[in-house]
Order: structure tokens, then sequence, then C-alpha cells
């Protein structure tokens, strides 16, 4: 009987070795991925929140002192410091690009559907293709000396030829912020026409000859079977720009804020005013409060969205 329990031993221990070396096993292949996450993600975030809570500046660049969440006090309840105001326009530039985006590439992506179009559809494709594949930089530098330009601008000289005064597209806010958003539209409409036209290509047409059959006109067709069908499709592509909208940086800084190319508009989105503000002002504790502020922002916008998505 010892000798048989000597023998079980003996064969349960390289078994437990085993099972231990393969859970072990696949933590030591991430290991090397899981470090440099921690390099590249982790560490700018707790040192830019370190930050946060100094008195970091042009004046304490070696010297500076903690001064907690001074920083957050100031971006939050001081409406002087222009936080509040930059967050405000940063959701509205949002909404507005959002809404304008979705319903501007459904109307345009239906077009391109029709009958009419259908056989076009390819060429029309290709080109609206070229705002998106287009570096930034260069289209935002094409619209901002081409078209908005007050002197040699084709918008200014198609207001001239009208018999109509010339228009500063960048010196208001409001005029800035809609020319903003026309360029943003520009750019992005080619990237959510191509989703929804995708979207739609993957409905059953049967569906809809038994629509025509029941008598439902084009407009009750695409309520109750192309919106349904494609929700679940463009749902994420939306929530991904809506991501990218919201923390967007180069139109508004490019358009009105460039060094050497101050427009007169004072138009501030949370990143721009970060940028303000560690760049220009060399508040870098405050930047970094901001930043952090838009950092819980966006990871509380994830989290809604996901669940909202997992439940539908």
């Amino acid at each position: 009987m010892l000798q048989n329990l000597l023998h079980l031993i003996y064969i349960r221990k390289p078994d437990t070795i085993m099972i231990r070396k393969q859970k072990i096993k696949p933590w030591i292949y991430i290991l090397p991925a899981l470090l440099l996450l921690l390099i590249i993600l982790v560490f700018p975030i707790m040192y830019t929140g370190y930050i946060s809570l100094t008195n970091m500046n042009m004046y304490h660049w070696n010297d500076y002192k903690f001064i907690g969440v001074s920083n957050y006090i100031r971006a939050l309840f001081k409406f002087d410091s222009g936080f509040l105001e930059a967050l405000l326009t940063t959701i509205l530039w949002t909404a507005i690009n959002m809404i304008l985006q979705i319903g501007m590439g459904f109307l345009i992506a239906l077009g391109l559907n029709s009958p009419l179009l259908k056989r076009l559809s390819r060429i029309y494709k290709t080109l609206l293709m070229l705002p998106w594949a287009m570096p930034a930089y260069i289209s935002i530098l094409l619209w901002r000396v081409g078209m908005f330009n007050t002197e040699f601008g084709i918008l200014n000289k198609l207001l001239t030829l009208l018999g109509l005064s010339k228009v500063d597209f960048l010196g208001n806010n409001i005029i800035a912020f809609c020319s903003c958003l026309t360029l943003n539209l520009w750019m992005a409409l080619p990237f959510m026409i191509s989703t929804i036209d995708g979207a739609l290509h993957s409905i059953d047409s049967s569906l809809y000859e038994s629509a025509i059959l029941d008598g439902a006109g084009f407009w009750e067709s695409t309520y109750c079977i192309t919106i349904p069908a494609i929700k679940p499709i463009i749902a994420p592509a939306a929530v991904m720009t809506t991501f990218i909208t919201f923390k967007q940086f180069d139109i508004v800084y490019l358009l009105t804020q460039q060094r050497g190319y101050m427009t007169g508009a004072n138009l501030n989105t949370v990143i721009t005013y970060a940028h303000q503000n560690a760049f220009v002002s060399n508040n870098y504790g405050l930047s970094g409060a901001v930043s952090i502020l838009l950092f819980v922002i966006i990871i509380l916008f994830s989290i809604i969205t996901n669940r909202s998505l997992q439940e539908k």
C-alpha cells in the first residue's frame, strides 16, 4: 500500500508542475507586450497626473511644488480659466459634426445606390475617397489658403463676382466655427459614406421586394427596413468617429491658431486649450489637469457606449 501511495505521489507531482508551467507560459509570452504598454500608455498618463498636482511652469521648471487639486479647481470652477468654455465648444463641435456626418453620409450613400447613379457609383466613390486619403495638413492648407483666404480665396472671389462684400471666414468665432465644421465634413464624410454604403449592400434585396408588394414606398422602406438593418453596422463607426472628433486638434489649430497665422478668432476646444496652456502659456500643471479631465471624460464615454452597444 505504501508503494502504491508513493507511486501516486510520484505521478501527480510532475503533473502538477506541468499544469503550473502551462499556466505561467502565456504570461511569459505576453510580458514584453505588457511592459511596452506600461511604458507607452500607463507611464505618460501617470506622469501627466503627477504634473497636474504641481505648479510646474516656465518659472518653476526645476523647483515646482505640490499644490494638490488646485489646477483642477481652477479648471472646473473658475469661469475665467477658459476650460468650461472650451469644453462646451468641444461638445457642440462633436454633436453638430456627428449629426451632419451621419445624416449627410446616409443621404449621399442612398443617392449613390439609386438606379440613376448606380452605373457611375464607382467613379463617385473613387472621387469621394480623395479627401479622406489626402494628408490632413495638405487639406487644411488648401482650404486655408485656397478657399478661406480674404484676398485670393475662391469663396471671396465668388462673392466679389456676385457684387457682395468679402468675408473674413476665420476672423470671427462663429464664422470660424462654421468654416472649421465645413472642412471637417469634407475630410470625414468619405469614411462615413463608405461605411454606410457597405452596410446598405449587406441588406437582403428580397426585403425590399416584399415591401413593394405590400405597397410600401421608398421612404417607408427606408424607415422600416434600411435604418434598422444598418444600425448595428454603423454604430461602432459612429462611436469611433465621435472619439476622433471630440479630441480633434489639427483643424481648429491650423486654421485659426497656428503661430504666424493668427486669424483673430478665439476658438478653443479642450485639446487646443491644453496645448495653449502647455506650449504658449507654459503652465504645464494646468495643462496636465485638463489632459487628465479629458482622459476621464473619454473613458466614461467609452464605458457608456460599450454598454449600450452590448445591450443592443
